[in-house]
């Protein structure tokens, strides 16, 4: 029987052997409490476990100090910086595209309009259509993904400087320049969602085989805080109110960071790194694998293969029906709020409070979509989020006449809080169902099919949900006797849109609101989704998690 005796001090470990059979034998498994030791050749596997007596009298600093340590002398710590720096690139288009821009349109635009430009989104969820092609076409001398991250970056370096003297002036003028805005930042989507199909194949070589956990850390670091520094930061201090209060002596009627010098910055960095990665970094050879011997037309045809699947057909409809319900919330809620009086910098804050609230919940949810009842969190939180839309239709509804107040404020950060881990947790929900039905065989073609439909389902609805929003809406702009020119009478004419409310501001006029399309469009969505859910996508789905995994495979000698 080994030693049980608890010893303490710095260099007193213990080692408990396991699976000794006999005396003299040395066990495969050893388990080490304390200070690091030599391992012995005859065993294969040693867990290093700190002694908790040591580790509770470190100080918080030296733990996180030592930590850090422990992270920079990893081996793939340089590799780790290059990922999160790519994917922090990919951020920054996508905070703008899905951030900043609609909230600088809406102040000038229709609800239509401004839905024009959401198509500028889409290639994001698109990207399998053409993810073959960036994962078969290349230069194998300069680098796989290289050959493809490289140009892209220097394309939207380019377009990036050239919008940084020009897109001011476009965005001044919206309603003449809306299909040329859109064009600009539908490029630039396009650019960097082929970016990221290159990136992601990239992680899965670029880092060792024990630190390939780390590329989903890096996705999520980077993305998000390119995200946030585009819709947050760039928000806050692009506000006039913001700016006037925190960096000028003297009021001013323009922000602090205005949209031209920020691309221009963010131009001269796409150079850099894209400049480092010519220079510094040597793409390796990947090894062969029985996903890499798939070409152009055999990944299509294994698409084919995996949508023909019954069980996957029923999957698909509730990928591409399950988000309707939360459109009118998550595109327009925050339009309406501003449109209320509600500061951007406001806005801007609650995003920022909201977002460890996701990284949070993003880390129980993956806890609790585990066992036999994987969607069952998805299920639960479908039903909170439906409540969470409803609820930010009251926020809007009475949101103060005489301005913001601290009190409601918290009440819609509390709202988004709420509604922004539901969220969460039917992303992480989908990804773990994902996961399990994906064949390892082909797991990066179906993984990405199953995230693209996903992706498109909340995507396809945002166009004709805010131009329902404009059709539904009835206003009028009124004069009142006192304004009225006496030679010249003032008739009263339609405001339902945000060009004909300026307008009516600047005749004089008021713009009532007879009927905002609104509340028409998101209840309609919130019961749809209700009827939905309870006729079809909670049976469904109870069902599809029930069935075995073998039912989800198909197999590469099954193409016809």
């Amino acid at each position: 029987m080994p030693d049980k005796t608890r010893r303490r001090g710095k260099d007193m470990t213990s080692s408990i052997p396991v699976s000794s059979e006999d005396e003299g034998t040395t066990s495969d498994v050893g388990i080490i409490i304390g200070s690091s030791r030599e391992q012995s050749p005859a065993r294969k596997h040693t867990f290093q476990i700190e002694d908790p007596l040591v580790y509770e009298a470190a100080p918080l600093l030296d733990r996180l100090t030592n930590k850090w340590k422990q992270f920079y002398a990893n081996k793939d710590f340089g590799n780790i910086l290059i990922l999160i720096s790519l994917y922090w690139l990919q951020g920054i288009p996508l905070g703008l595209a899905h951030g900043s821009i609609p909230f600088l349109l809406k102040e000038k635009l229709s609800f239509a309009q401004v839905g024009l430009f959401s198509l500028a989104g889409y290639p994001y969820s698109l990207k399998l259509f053409w993810s073959p092609f960036v994962d078969s076409l290349y230069d194998r001398k300069f680098g796989r993904r290289k050959s493809w991250i490289v140009p892209i970056q220097l394309v939207l370096a380019l377009m990036f400087w050239w919008m940084g003297s020009h897109i001011d002036s476009l965005v001044r003028n919206p309603a003449e320049n809306i299909y040329e805005i859109t064009y600009l930042f539908l490029a630039i989507v396009f650019l960097s969602a082929t970016q990221d199909i290159a990136v992601d194949g990239w992680a899965l070589t670029l880092l060792s085989k024990e630190n390939l956990s780390y590329a989903s850390s890096c996705q999520t670091i980077g993305i998000n805080c390119g995200y946030f520094l585009s819709f947050t930061v760039f928000l806050a201090l692009n506000s006039v109110e913001f700016s006037n209060k925190y960096f000028y002596s003297t009021p001013s009627e323009e922000g602090f960071l205005q949209l031209g010098p920020y691309m221009a910055f963010w131009a001269l960095i796409y150079v850099l790194v894209t400049l480092y990665l010519i220079l510094f970094k040597v793409e390796e050879e990947p090894s062969s694998s029985s996903e890499a011997e798939y070409g152009i037309v055999e990944t299509y045809k294994t698409i084919w293969r995996i949508c023909k699947l019954p069980h996957m057909q029923q999957f698909i409809i509730v990928l591409f029906f399950a988000k309707i319900g939360f459109i009118p919330n998550d595109s327009t809620t925050q339009l309406k709020l501003i449109e209320r009086g509600l500061h951007r910098e406001d806005m801007a804050l609650a995003v920022l409070i909201d977002f460890p609230v996701q990284i949070f919940f993003g880390y129980y949810a993956a806890r609790w979509s585990r066992g036999e009842s994987k969607m069952r969190p998805w299920r639960i939180a479908f039903i909170l989020r439906l409540f969470c839309s409803l609820l930010s239709m009251v926020t809007v509804y009475y949101f103060p006449q005489d301005g913001l107040t601290t009190g409601y404020f918290y009440v819609i950060l509390l709202t988004k809080v709420a509604g922004s881990m539901a969220s969460t947790v039917q992303f992480v929900g989908v990804s773990a169902f994902v996961t399990q039905i994906a064949d390892p065989v082909i797991g990066g073609t179906y993984m990405t099919l199953l995230n693209t439909l996903s992706n498109f389902g909340g995507t396809w609805p945002v166009f004709f949900v805010m131009r329902a929003i404009d059709y539904f809406s009835s206003a009028a702009c009124v004069f009142s006797a006192d304004n009225s020119d006496d030679s010249v009478a003032k008739q009263s004419y339609s405001c339902a849109t945000q060009e004909d409310r300026n307008r009516c501001k600047q005749d004089g006029g008021t713009c009532n609101v007879i009927w905002d399309g609104y509340y028409v469009v998101s209840i309609s969505c919130v019961l749809f989704a209700l009827i939905m859910f309870f006729s079809f996508i909670r049976p469904t789905v109870h069902r599809l998690e029930r069935l075995p995994t073998h039912l989800w495979r198909v197999s590469k000698e099954s193409r016809k």
